[in-house]
């Protein structure tokens, strides 16, 4: 019996024909495939269980694939060596499930569909993402091969097809709609048993890559060097969330916007890259002796913020444009436009930190050399970068650049619906009308003043260097 929740599967018609791919359809002797990508783990992967499920069922031994692409969006060699360190603790897991993992190089879209053919595939189970580069992928897929594809939600504890069936407008709307279904869908994850091939297959793939000596793609960005602070994969991600379950939760809902405490789990770039399971976290997080004020207030971050995150970019595929923008926001932007702005950077001297104030500068030090900025300072970085811009469409595609560029948790929901919360109000309502900002939401260095020791602060991060 399949042990996943149906309502986690989408099952897509195949677009190519049988003429046009060579397929035999209802005849494929090869291994049901799961290409994992946004959920880079073994333990909590119900994408994982699909697949091996799927592979029990139809008497086929199942594998991974694994699409290295080229360069992905300004990711760079911080990011990209998490990933493949990731990577090699899920291959070491996967061995003992005598499931084997085959890398592949190159656009996903033509290297899938030929994978799935020399493999003689019976099955694909993907992983889902609501961005348009992982949708547009899957498409360009789906049209070249001719087998049964299953796309799951593993990334999300409710899946985000489900949990509403609309963009929502925000979390106060989405969030009843979310806590109904969650009862469903909070439970525990089954045990994973090693796999029996039965009649050996052949997983092996002509122009796949050793992981053992992958390199990171020679086109990537070097200069941005990994963190030494935090180390990739699913174990340390578990260590990091057992830190926060002992030492930081309690004093999370009062001094999370306090960058100077060190209250916040750091667990965002184990989320992005799916070395953890939002899922895992949720059920550890309800199950400390945390106080319920404490638990509550991270699950509203972890869940409620996270799936809205998703929420948006699925329903809405301008989300990192400022096409995204509510109406109010959009209006109020473009009456505003005009204003005499005190001060205008360029990306070069944002990038650099070279702006008159220091509290701006430190946000954006902390993020180059950490590859993480407090969450409450990436609010006030992302607006200032509204206010000392020529445009909200500027302010947006810089802020997006930085981000990506230098966040481990870059290229991510999170970080788009943050991006356009802060400079276009998404999200958001309508505030006292301001020069430049309009109506969007205002942020200062006083009020950040008053919140938290803005020059310890600003020492804090000075000491990185």
């Amino acid at each position: 019996m399949n042990r996943v929740d149906q309502r986690r599967i989408q099952l897509y018609p195949t677009g190519a024909t049988e003429k046009s791919t060579g397929a035999r359809k209802g005849s494929r002797k090869g291994p049901v495939v799961y290409w994992m990508s946004r959920d880079q783990r073994v333990e909590d992967n119900w994408a994982l269980v699909h697949a091996l499920d799927l592979a029990r069922t139809k008497k086929r031994p199942c594998m991974v694939l694994f699409c290295l692409v080229d360069w992905f969006k300004g990711a760079t060699l911080r990011q990209y060596r998490f990933m493949i360190d990731g990577l090699l603790a899920v291959e070491g897991k996967l061995r003992n499930l005598h499931v084997p993992l085959v890398v592949v190089e190159g656009d996903p879209g033509e290297v899938i569909p030929a994978s799935i053919e020399e493999l003689d595939a019976a099955s694909l189970v993907m992983d889902f993402s609501p961005l348009k580069i992982k949708r547009d992928w899957n498409q360009d897929i789906i049209e070249r091969s001719n087998i049964p594809f299953h796309e799951v939600d593993a990334h999300n504890i409710v899946p985000c097809w489900l949990a509403s069936k609309k963009q929502e407008y925000s979390a106060r709307f989405f969030r009843p709609k979310l806590f109904k279904l969650l009862p469903e869908f909070l439970t525990p994850f089954p045990q994973l048993v090693p796999q029996d091939f039965g009649d050996n297959v052949n997983v092996e793939i002509k122009h796949s890559i050793s992981l053992s000596s992958l390199e990171v793609p020679r086109l990537i960005d070097r200069d941005v060097k990994p963190v030494t602070w935090l180390e990739a994969g699913a174990s340390h991600g578990d260590r990091c969330l057992e830190n926060f379950l002992e030492n930081r939760i309690e004093n999370y809902v009062a001094l999370r916007n306090d960058p100077t405490k060190q209250v916040e789990s750091d667990l965002s770039p184990y989320l992005h890259f799916g070395h953890i399971s939002a899922q895992r976290v949720a059920l550890e997080v309800r199950a400390s002796g945390a106080r319920v004020d404490a638990r509550n207030g991270f699950i509203e971050q972890l869940v409620v913020r996270r799936e809205l995150s998703d929420n948006f970019c699925y329903y809405n595929r301008d989300y990192d444009s400022p096409r995204c923008f509510p109406n109010w926001a959009k209006t109020t932007l473009k009456a505003h436009e005009s204003d005499a702005r005190e001060y205008i950077y360029s990306l070069e001297e944002f990038e650099r930190g070279n702006t008159h104030d220091p509290l701006w500068n430190a946000a954006q030090l902390e993020m180059v050399q950490r590859g993480k900025m407090h969450n409450y300072m990436r609010m006030y970085w992302a607006k200032k970068i509204l206010e000392w811009t020529e445009t909200p469409k500027q302010a947006m595609d810089f802020a997006m650049k930085l981000n990506d560029k230098y966040e481990l948790d870059g290229r991510d929901p999170n970080g788009y619906v943050g991006i356009a919360w802060s400079i276009g109000g998404v999200h958001d309502r309508a505030w006292k009308e301001r020069p430049v900002l309009g109506k969007v939401r205002f942020m200062s260095y006083n009020g950040a003043k008053r919140k938290f020791d803005v020059e310890g602060y600003i020492k804090q991060v000075s000491d990185l260097t």
